[in-house]
């Protein structure tokens, strides 16, 4: 038996789980997520709590069932409080600028990168040297941020480029002349 996927998913008020045919909708003050369910996944709402159950024992169904109750509730807990990544941008007259949700960086190439967000991110910049990317879906919030940070990764023998807030970048010692 799956230890996460048995786990009841508490549903906080503000919140609407529904299931129409295979797909599940969640509804919250922060917006509205979908997601497909799997043939062999049922889903029951039961004492504001919903509850994931398989209904064979194959590998496919016992593999699924935890990931099922996860992604279940990542998405209640976008709806209700949302996610956020951080990032900072780090190197001599590298920065950010936000013009409506259109994100233009300068970081050291002849041209302005433009980055427009996709619907559903809110992007952010509190000073020229962060980016704060939030907004409900959880995947989509981190593969926004891992888009921007691909832009300019920070290299390890100085350091510029964009990193995640917090990131360590494991710096390397520089050609020394003999």
């Amino acid at each position: 038996m799956s230890r996460i996927g048995i786990q009841p998913i508490p549903i906080p008020n503000g919140v609407t789980v529904e299931f129409q045919d295979s797909n599940v909708m969640v509804k919250g003050p922060q917006g509205s997520l979908s997601w497909k369910l799997p043939s062999f996944i049922r889903v029951a709402t039961e004492n504001s709590a919903v509850s994931i159950s398989r209904i064979s024992e194959d590998k496919q169904a016992k593999s699924m069932h935890g990931t099922a109750r996860s992604l279940i509730a990542s998405m209640v807990e976008g709806v209700h409080k949302g996610f956020t990544k951080e990032l900072e941008i780090q190197g001599t007259g590298f920065r950010a600028q936000l013009q409506g949700q259109k994100l233009t960086l300068q970081i050291g190439f002849s041209h302005n990168i433009e980055f427009q967000a996709p619907e559903g991110i809110t992007l952010q910049v509190p000073n020229e040297t962060r980016i704060v990317v939030s907004g409900a879906g959880k995947q989509l919030v981190g593969q926004v941020a891992a888009r921007i940070r691909s832009f300019n990764v920070a290299e390890p023998y100085k350091g510029k480029g964009i990193r995640y807030k917090g990131e360590h970048v494991r710096r390397k010692a520089g050609k020394t002349v003999a």
